[in-house]
């Protein structure tokens, strides 16, 4: 029987989607040019070639949903039930047949319509027939909108159930609702199942994981049964019923004495009897939750005694608390190990156990005689062990030296070394550097010295060289701190004076000195320049026709536009200036314009923006189409 793993079911799309995919990738993946002067056999092979393959893109999605899902006839019994329970075998079974019935459709479609183009005489006849074919399989796909929708909803439904072995050791608890069962399984596994005081709320079948003798166990929480006929339980109910009937598990059959769970005793003890006939072969166990509100003891003699004829009958009767965690692990251990042996002793009943015995053969060596033959040592091992077991102390290990000493341990690996003379194991090792010992240089006598230098600090200690006294600074010193501190005041209020006057002025350089005339002249005429009266006429007056011939130059151009352009105008504009020719002032001017380029781009990238970088997108210039009609379907 196959196992399924439900999650792996691929979506079904709907049939307008269905539709949709198909015809786009018969467009996309087959040759979309025909002219009609093309020869008549090549017009018949192109159509012939877009009816096959919308045809075989049909046939393979509905080949694939027929795959995916589940047959109810295969699939465990467990799963069956389960999805009868769920969704209606029924109903299922009408979907999938109906599925099929349309990938028969069609194939059969595509195959009338493919005789037909082969004697097709024009490319107007082909191409009509073309199109009748892909509308009627389209119609038919349109007509399974409501198999492909309740498909897609089983599939949503079936990948949430969970992941169910009907196979592995298992533990089922079972009750009416809101007795405990999911506390217990929160107790027990890494499950986190709801709880509530009120009943019902388990809806469906929770699976938790354990392990328990390093074999892995999974522990089912059924929703809550209640006690009415078979025919007349809801779909949560017979969840339940469905995995008691098929999983071949250990079923703990949880009961509430303290009556909490709004059902008495009695109530449950009548349901007990009611669903055994599905515990049949299975190993059962009695679980009385509740035991810290409500003990055995405590229970009526009539209760004490039916749960007295229970244990009589071999069922074990225990009492847990899943609030103080009081017999929870007590009725984990019981259940796994009567499950075990129970799975043993079926396997020792089938037909498997036989075929493996009769493979296997254990060896029973014979007697030979009744003669008592005791075991013999010889005389030479005797001597060898007798000798071994001396009385002489036992030579002390390093180990032992350890756990004597303690903390005072010190590893001493100088006192095994192997030397000629073993006086010389301790002789201190010359360290060299740089070619000479380090050892030659040291005074001999450094630690004399310096257990003297010390003596003599103490000394100079006592006789109180070193005191120092803070008051008895002098009062020059406390002068100059008071003086400096007023510095740094008067300094602070300079400083915030400065800022606030003339905040926006620009200010000269410090370095701006003024100059007297007679200094610059001596300067200068130390330095070899004539500085005589003639002379400085002489460029007072080659400065003034410079300074008018600039301003006729000015006179002359055109009036400065803007407050920006009122510059000099003896300078070149800024696009102009380091240019060769006007050659050069393009080439620059280009250079400009492609660097701006991707910037501007990327100045119109935002969240609103639908802008294509791409001014040839490929996927519209390349492929199959040449010049001529734009027509592509």
């Amino acid at each position: 029987m196959a196992l399924y793993n439900f999650k792996k079911i691929m979506v079904v799309p709907s049939a307008k989607d269905f539709i949709d995919i198909t015809l786009s990738k018969t467009q996309r993946k087959t040759p979309t040019v025909i002219h009609k002067h093309y020869q008549i056999n090549r017009i018949r092979h192109f159509y012939m070639r877009k009816v096959k393959f919308t045809q075989q893109n049909y046939h393979d999605r509905l080949s694939q949903i027929l795959t995916d899902f589940p047959k109810l006839d295969d699939v465990h019994p467990f799963y069956a039930d389960l999805m009868n329970v769920l969704y209606d075998k029924d109903h299922y079974k009408l979907a999938l047949g109906q599925i099929n019935i349309a990938k028969n459709l069609v194939d059969n479609v595509s195959k009338d319509y493919v005789r037909l183009m082969k004697y097709g005489d024009s490319l107007y006849r082909c191409k009509q027939l073309k199109r009748a074919a892909l509308g009627r399989m389209c119609t038919i796909i349109k007509r399974q909108k409501q198999s492909l929708e309740y498909l897609e909803q089983v599939r949503q439904h079936l990948s949430r159930l969970p992941t169910i072995d009907p196979n592995t050791r298992t533990l089922l608890l079972c009750g009416y609702p809101n007795v405990g069962k999911s506390s217990f399984i929160n107790k027990v596994t890494r499950a986190d199942v709801e709880v509530q005081p009120y009943a019902f709320t388990t809806k469906s079948l929770f699976v938790g994981h354990m392990d328990y003798k390093y074999l892995r166990w999974q522990v089912v929480d059924t929703p809550g049964i209640l006690d009415h006929p078979l025919e007349e339980r809801n779909t949560i109910e017979m969840q339940a019923i469905t995995a008691l009937a098929h999983l071949r598990a250990a079923v703990l059959f949880v009961m509430d004495i303290s009556e909490q769970c709004g059902h008495t005793i009695e109530q449950q003890l009548e349901l007990f009897d009611n669903i055994r006939p599905l515990f049949a072969n299975k190993p059962l166990i009695i679980v009385l939750n509740k035991c810290d509100v409500k003990r055995v003891s405590e229970l009526t003699e009539e209760q004490q005694k039916i749960f007295k004829e229970l244990e009589n009958e071999g069922l074990p009767v225990l009492e847990t608390s899943t609030l103080t965690d009081e017999g929870v692990i007590q009725v984990k251990t019981e259940a796994c190990d009567r499950l075990l042996a129970h799975r043993v002793e079926t396997k020792m009943k089938g037909n498997k156990v036989n075929d493996v015995l009769n493979r296997l053969h254990l060896a029973v060596p014979s007697k030979r005689d009744e003669k008592e033959r005791p075991p013999f040592i010889p005389e030479g091992a005797l001597a060898r062990k007798k000798r071994m077991d001396t009385d002489a102390p036992k030579k002390r290990l390093e180990k032992d030296i350890e756990e004597e000493m303690g903390d005072d341990y010190i590893l001493d690996l100088q006192k095994y070394w192997d030397i000629m003379n073993s006086s010389e194991k301790y002789d201190r090792i010359p360290e060299v550097w740089q070619g000479h010992n380090i050892a030659d240089y040291i005074d001999p006598d450094i630690m004399k010295k310096l257990e003297e230098l010390e003596k003599e600090e103490e000394l100079k200690e006592a006789a109180g060289e070193y005191d120092s006294d803070i008051e008895s600074e002098d009062e020059e010193m406390a002068d100059i701190r008071q003086l400096a501190q007023q510095i740094r005041e008067k300094k602070k209020l300079k400083v915030l004076q400065s800022k606030e006057k003339d905040v926006h002025k620009p200010r000269l350089p410090r370095t701006a000195k003024k100059v007297q005339r007679k200094t610059l002249e001596k300067e200068m005429s130390s330095l070899g320049l004539d500085m005589t009266e003639k002379d400085e006429t002489h460029y007072a007056t080659q400065a003034r026709s410079r300074s008018v011939q600039r301003k006729r130059k000015r006179d002359e151009s055109e009036p400065p536009t803007s407050v920006t352009r009122s510059r000099s105008n003896s300078k070149p504009p800024r696009d102009q200036s380091g240019v060769r020719d006007a050659k050069m002032a393009r080439k620059a001017k280009k250079i400009m314009k492609n660097s701006q380029r991707n910037m501007n781009r990327l100045g119109k990238k935002g969240e609103a923006d639908r802008h294509v970088f791409d001014l040839k997108p490929k996927h519209l210039f390349a492929g199959k189409r040449k010049s001529g009609t734009t027509d592509r379907r």
